[in-house]
């Protein structure tokens, strides 16, 4: 696992990171209380960047969109999580734009001194954020976003099309590949001190640039499958050229610290002593559950708590009554609470998840601790770990081998690129199973987990996903996989696709250029009262797919 050399640079970044955010397209370059990056030295910036985008990352993928995907619930003020209830006013995008716009100066300034290596991980990093913004937006602004110092006539930038923003994305990766390709003794000023995901290591930077125009490549692939094909197999058929990551060791992942709130893991107990905290109010959901269990997966003893006190269902009327650490109901009990919470008893004795927006998850599987995010003895609580406030495996995921496997294995699947479907689905377990540190299990467990083609590639990269469920968020959209079914109380009868250009700090503030944007979005039949700007309209990517729905 990466382990950050640097603590005291990187509380610093972390703590820069959270104030470069901007506030509106007007100030998409100015960051009153953040250290200017126009001044800050080169080297400097770079921890500021990759923990500002990880951070990022991870908190959506623990967080709502891990709801979105299943991977969790929450018991305790989970609207957000567990149903979508998300508002025109409540996903800004000025904190990626923020790290887009020291990812620009950085790489400005590599260029200004000509730093081979910051040039390509400049490119890297401004094509990851740009890619995030897209991927969760639609169209936006990029190529007049960070003119504005330049010229005032760009304070209100137009929104790119999202064709031309992944057209964009792929061409500086290509140029990312060139810049990293050279011996890693022919490159100057590199302080492995700042760089927290890869220690100044070119070689895995650039497999890093090649696995993520891997990812962009296929996100093309139902929309435009020659140039994912082309792309795809120009990659995968010339390792020479275009190495990539296929080893977990050189996953693109960045550790916390610890020391403080803002740079350790978000549901630690260390920090958060509330009883209702983000531990207590998280669990696993009964989908992801359910599949792993299916599997005898032994990543889920690495994810979760055995539940405390199971339920047994005995004879009789009126029973209620904990013993040896096993709560006995009789039938009456159940009857009553499934009436009561419209969900039925889960006696499973080690793991339960909570259903996805089930309509009642505080009382839920009968939990006796009535109220909002408390200890259910009776459903499967985090793994202990994410008490923790850092841990080799607490890892803010940018990329791992294990996605890119399962690239290959749908690729191979379709004839492109190289190797044989099989043989990525495969790699691509083993990697997830290195990744969690149960790389030994592999052999007993793939044999109840064959390939059968693009169901079990996605099943298997959807729970690889675990903590990144942003990345299973974006496949699910271009191929309906995992078919993961609505629960009860879920804002529309589909799961959402897109984020809401933020009223207040996007629409409002650069109205033409964000109403243009709003007019190229396809409504679905899932809008309802939204208007055009729903998470239930097809950005470019999906349009004429057919996908998801």
């Amino acid at each position: 696992m990466k382990i950050i050399k640097n603590k005291i640079i990187i509380v610093l970044s972390l703590v820069l990171v959270l104030a470069s955010s901007c506030r509106d397209l007007e100030e998409l370059n100015i960051n009153p209380n953040g250290v200017d990056p126009n001044v800050a030295d080169l080297n400097l910036l770079l921890p500021t960047i990759i923990t500002g985008m990880s951070q990022n990352i991870t908190n959506l993928g623990f967080g709502d969109i891990a709801g979105v995907m299943q991977h969790t619930q929450k018991d305790g003020w989970s609207g957000s999580h567990n149903n979508y209830e998300w508002f025109v006013n409540t996903q800004p995008w000025s904190g990626y734009y923020g790290v887009l716009r020291n990812a620009d100066e950085f790489y400005n300034k590599a260029v200004d001194g000509d730093f081979k290596f910051h040039q390509g991980v400049g490119l890297l990093m401004r094509a990851y954020t740009i890619g995030m913004i897209t991927d969760l937006w639609g169209d936006a602004p990029f190529s007049e976003a960070l003119l504005v110092e330049d010229d005032l006539e760009f304070s209100k930038p137009k929104f790119d099309t999202q064709e031309e923003i992944y057209a964009a994305i792929l061409i500086d990766l290509e140029a990312a590949n060139t810049l990293l390709s050279q011996e890693q003794s022919s490159y100057t000023n590199i302080d492995a001190t700042q760089d927290v995901l890869f220690d100044g290591d070119v070689s895995k930077w650039r497999k890093f640039a090649n696995s993520l125009a891997l990812r962009y490549y296929m996100r093309l692939s139902a929309k435009q499958p020659n140039i994912a094909q082309e792309g795809i197999n120009k990659i995968a058929s010339n390792p020479g050229t275009y190495p990539l990551i296929t080893s977990a060791a050189d996953d693109a992942t960045v550790s916390y610290i610890g020391l403080s709130e803002r740079d350790s893991w978000d549901s630690n107990t260390i920090f958060d002593i509330d009883p209702s905290g983000e531990y207590n109010r998280t669990k696993l959901c009964a989908t992801l559950v359910n599949a792993m269990q299916d599997l005898d997966d032994p990543r889920l003893g690495v994810w979760a708590n055995k539940i405390e006190i199971p339920l047994v269902l005995v004879a009789g009327s009126g029973v209620d009554y904990v013993l040896n650490g096993e709560r006995f109901i009789s039938q009456d009990i159940a009857d009553d609470y499934e009436a009561t919470a419209l969900e039925p008893v889960d006696y499973d004795l080690e793991y339960v998840g909570i259903p996805p927006s089930t309509t009642s998850p505080p009382i839920y599987n009968l939990n006796p601790n009535l109220g909002q995010g408390l200890l259910n003895p009776h459903a499967s609580q985090l793994n202990d770990i994410y008490k923790d406030t850092n841990g080799p495996l607490l890892q803010m995921r940018m990329m791992s081998a294990a996605e890119v496997h399962f690239v290959l294995s749908e690729a191979a699947l379709y004839g492109w690129g190289a190797g044989s479907p099989e043989a990525h689905y495969a790699a691509g377990i083993q990697e997830s199973f290195n990744t969690w540190d149960v790389g030994g299990a592999f052999n007993d467990y793939i044999g109840g987990a064959p390939y059968t083609g693009l169901e079990s590639i996605m099943e298997q990269k959807w729970i690889a996903s675990w903590t990144a469920a942003t990345e299973a968020w974006f496949d699910y959209r271009r191929t309906g996989l995992p078919d993961l079914q609505i629960g009860a109380l879920v804002q529309r009868d589909a799961l959402p696709i897109r984020f809401y250009y933020h009223f207040d700090q996007e629409i409002s503030l650069n109205t033409e250029n964000a109403n243009a944007a709003i007019d190229r979005l396809e409504p679905t039949q899932f809008i309802g009262a939204d208007g055009d700007n729903s998470p239930w309209s097809k950005m470019w990517l999906l349009q004429g797919t057919g996908l998801p729905y």
